[in-house]
């Protein structure tokens, strides 16, 4: 029996790993909030096995401000009658995904989305994040870019390209896309995105403005990098202050 099992017609779907239902359903909700989905598309994921290939997502064509812990889809890297189930995901879903977490266990968390700054960014002959302030600085050297968009993503080998392409790295720049973070946990992975996000507005509203751009010395880009790290729990305290808020006035990602 699959571990997540329908039990009514209404579609409502036994709960298990609930910390982690409820930490994935909550960054949904909230990026709705900030505006960071598209439509019924984008996904997120997460791990819930040591070898991170059973995981966490959300189910094909759902919108993100309606999503709830009981709603996301338990599934196995490694099934390869996955797409076959009555519930399959989407298939760009499954390929980016379902290869991330098949080949790279770090890769726990996994964001992705097309932000309006971001995917602006993306679009640029050149989408890298020059260091011209505090928040762009943090991903000095720090981010894989890709170049070789080779159309909407819904092939194995286009996953494993993807996989390829962010390498090392935890963000990832998908040219003429959009925006992938991957953390060890919902909270990293969610501060990461906000950041990334935040630093693409920068550089797009400075690019906008038509004036030479102020760029950070690589000596005081990396050092800002570096001292980002010393912050690294305020992702933490970052996500529970948008979970309580959350929780103030639309708990139902909860359920």
């Amino acid at each position: 029996m699959s571990a997540v099992e329908d039990i009514g017609a209404a579609g409502r779907r036994r709960v298990d790993h609930p910390t982690e239902r409820v930490e994935l359903a909550a960054a949904f909700r909230i990026a709705a909030e900030l505006d960071w989905h598209e439509a019924v598309a984008n996904h997120f994921s997460l791990a819930v096995s040591d070898d991170g290939r059973r995981f966490l997502m959300n189910p094909r064509w759902m919108h993100f401000a309606r999503i709830r812990a009981s709603d996301l889809l338990l599934l196995d890297s490694e099934d390869a009658l996955t797409m076959s189930r009555p519930d399959a995901p989407d298939p760009s879903a499954w390929c980016i995904h379902g290869r991330l977490h098949a080949r790279l266990p770090r890769a726990r968390c996994v964001l992705h989305v097309h932000p309006a700054f971001g995917t602006a960014l993306a679009a640029l002959a050149d989408p890298g994040i020059p260091p011209i302030d505090q928040n762009t600085a943090r991903y000095f050297r720090r981010i894989a870019i890709d170049r070789e968009y080779g159309g909407i993503a819904d092939d194995e080998a286009e996953g494993e390209r993807l996989v390829a392409a962010l390498g090392e790295h935890r963000c990832l720049i998908m040219g003429n896309h959009g925006l992938l973070v991957t953390a060890p946990t919902v909270a990293e992975a969610f501060d990461d995105l906000y950041y990334l996000e935040r630093a693409a507005k920068t550089v797009v509203l400075a690019y906008a403005t038509g004036r030479p751009l102020r760029v950070m010395s690589d000596d005081l880009a990396e050092r800002t990098a570096r001292s980002w790290e010393a912050y690294r729990d305020a992702a933490f305290a970052h996500f529970r202050e948008r979970c309580l808020l959350l929780d103030a006035r639309d708990p139902g990602y909860r359920d």
